[in-house]
């Protein structure tokens, strides 16, 4: 039942915003493209959410055909069909994997920006192994191969490779692979020098869910549009911590501790 009540409640939201967008003043005029970005299981889904409760917003999810094939964004071509024919001043869509093409395709898209979103490994270690499986067959393939398994390991510098390489064996488990993934997605933030590009705002998932008007505030006048406290009405802090930590590998959960260290670090300097 739930699930028909959101289906209709979000079915009502998208007709209210397509009839104020078709006769709003203005129309797209400076229109802004927003990507959503960040590993799986960190709460893009959430920040796609929010953003498609404006008014002002066109967001195009992941299982949106008209946009993606596979959880895979379309041809730039098509993308650019869908924003030429959006009126929305805000058109947002995710790129969770497509990490490693958001500096080009920020260019193709120009106006556009990026919103990074990380949380801590270890809840996302957790939720990947309630959702996923096959993660340490995937890792191993990556670290024969950074280009074997699709879009998972594409874009990683030769720098990160040898490091997977370094702490993948024979009886890699689950666990520990689902945390190298989260580290090697992530370090194309900082490969791509997103840490000093004012085009990406990086968001921690922690804060966001504990302080949802501040951080969605933020985010909102980064994409352009006006908040409302209404928005974040469904945002909750239950996720955070939920289930004890999962069983890594020391030395890979040194490596995500300091990754994580230098994302909190950059993201409370106020990126």
């Amino acid at each position: 039942m739930k699930h028909i009540i959101d289906k209709a409640n979000r079915a009502w939201l998208l007709l209210r915003k397509h009839i104020y967008q078709y006769f709003r003043d203005g129309g797209k005029e400076g229109q802004i493209r927003v990507f959503v970005a960040g590993m799986q299981r960190s709460g893009t889904n959430l920040l796609m959410d929010v953003l498609e409760e404006s008014m002002e917003s066109d967001v195009f999810h992941e299982r949106d055909p008209r946009a993606f094939d596979n959880y895979q964004m379309r041809d730039p071509a098509e993308i650019q069909r869908l924003v030429d024919a959006s009126r929305a001043r805000l058109f947002v869509i995710k790129a969770l994997c497509e990490l490693q093409e958001l500096s080009s395709l920020m260019e193709t898209f120009s106006p556009a920006k990026t919103v990074w979103i990380v949380r801590d490994y270890n809840d996302v270690v957790n939720s990947m192994l309630h959702s996923f499986g096959n993660m340490a067959k995937q890792v191993q393939r990556i670290a024969r191969d950074r280009n074997s398994s699709g879009w998972l390991g594409m874009g990683m510098s030769d720098k990160t490779h040898e490091i997977v390489r370094s702490l993948v064996s024979d009886s890699l488990d689950d666990a520990t692979a689902s945390a190298l993934q989260w580290y090697f997605r992530n370090m194309l933030f900082f490969d791509q020098s997103f840490d000093s590009d004012r085009r990406v705002l990086l968001i921690r998932y922690e804060k966001l869910v504990s302080h949802p008007v501040e951080e969605f505030e933020k985010i909102y006048e980064f994409a352009g549009i006006r908040f409302s406290r209404g928005v974040v009405r469904k945002v909750s802090p239950r996720s955070i911590g939920k289930h004890p930590r999962p069983d890594i590998d020391p030395a890979v959960r040194g490596l995500c501790d300091e990754l994580l260290h230098r994302f909190h670090s950059l993201a409370d300097a106020g990126n």
